[in-house]
């Protein structure tokens, strides 16, 4: 049995430090496109990587920024994504919903855990998601099947919401990331059926276990390495287990010197993670069917789709990725402050204007 391989990347803009100073403005396509000096080194990256190796993934796009952006910049990357031939699925941050109304610097004063669906009344992440879905139809794609929460947070009622929904699937769980508590969405991979809806957690995995303490992570282009990515892969089909949901974002594959997104340089280290995992799965269709969560969710349940194993990686794999980011941070760090310090060239004639991305 070949193991299904689910690459998800949430594509979402950015409050922009909004939230905590209100004279800070959200951005908007620069932190998906990503572009260094010139070219898309986020999503355009992403794209010319899955095309040059055949892979069709699955991209959550965030809708209720349209309450920000009037003119909604994310239509067109909706519609790009599709044309590509990828899964085009529903993101869905509850922050934005703020600024459908006038006074939200008052009401964000008003509101604690403003993006949170962890503990949200079901009536009210009922209408967070069907909002979310008015928006999408505009966008003139076919109706999503998947649905993923804000940072991965979820709770009993979202299940319950997604399914009134009419939402059969969702990607929701990375136990690593989020744990809401409750044994019941303690799911490291798989598929399972919650309150009607299929969910496919992102892979969770043990990267080490010393002196009695096992370290759980979840399944990232930008927090693993090529070399624990593919101990994990051959592991899981091995054990039989029929889906893996990888996560990762545009924003992943450049660093910047803060969340205005000024500077920005080049991440060489996670990109060079993506090209490899894309060869590696596309030279190894005998062991791996690469597709998006809604194809893979659709299949018929088996005996096995529960199978809730807990993977673990190697030590001696996770040590060098541990030691290499770290560097690779601290270097990119060092470049950015670097640029920071340089004169910025206004053409002449022009002031410089705030930047609305």
């Amino acid at each position: 049995m070949k193991t299904k391989v689910c690459l998800s990347v949430d594509t979402e803009f950015s409050i922009g430090g909004a939230f905590i100073d209100t004279r800070n403005v959200p951005i908007a396509e620069k932190r998906v496109w990503c572009d260094v000096e010139g070219k898309s080194e986020g999503l355009g990256f992403i794209l010319d990587c899955l095309e040059r190796h055949r892979i069709t993934a699955t991209f959550f796009v965030e809708a209720l920024q349209q309450h920000y952006f009037k003119h909604d910049p994310m239509a067109p990357i909706a519609q790009r994504l599709h044309g590509a031939g990828h899964e085009v699925q529903l993101h869905v941050h509850p922050c934005w919903h703020l600024f459908q109304h006038e006074d939200w610097k008052e009401r964000l004063g008003q509101k604690s855990r403003v993006d949170a669906f962890f503990g949200r009344d079901e009536d009210e992440s009922l209408a967070l998601i069907q909002d979310a879905m008015a928006i999408f139809a505009g966008w003139g794609i076919p109706a999503p099947t998947v649905f993923r929460s804000a940072s991965l947070q979820h709770d009993a009622a979202l299940y319950r919401a997604t399914a009134r929904a009419g939402i059969p699937y969702s990607s929701n769980i990375g136990v690593a990331i989020f744990d809401s508590g409750d044994p019941d969405y303690k799911l490291y991979g798989g598929r399972h059926l919650r309150h009607g809806v299929i969910e496919c957690p992102i892979l969770t995995f043990s990267d080490w276990d010393m002196f009695g303490k096992q370290h759980l992570k979840t399944l990232t282009i930008t927090g693993t390495s090529f070399a624990e990515t593919r101990t994990l892969l051959e592991r899981a089909q091995r054990a039989g287990i029929e889906q893996v949901v990888i996560l990762t974002h545009p924003f992943e594959y450049v660093q910047c010197g803060d969340f205005t997104m000024r500077e920005m340089r080049r991440n060489r280290l996670n990109q060079r993670r993506l090209e490899q995992v894309a060869a590696y799965l596309d030279a190894r269709r005998d062991l791996f069917d690469t597709c998006g969560i809604g194809a893979a969710a659709s299949m018929p349940m088996a005996a096995t789709s529960a199978n809730n194993a807990l993977l673990k990686g190697r030590l001696l794999q996770a040590l060098p990725r541990m030691a290499s980011q770290y560097a690779y941070e601290r270097y990119g760090k060092w470049q950015l402050a670097r640029m920071a310090r340089q004169p910025r060239p206004v053409a002449a004639g022009t002031a410089p204007i705030a930047d609305l991305a």
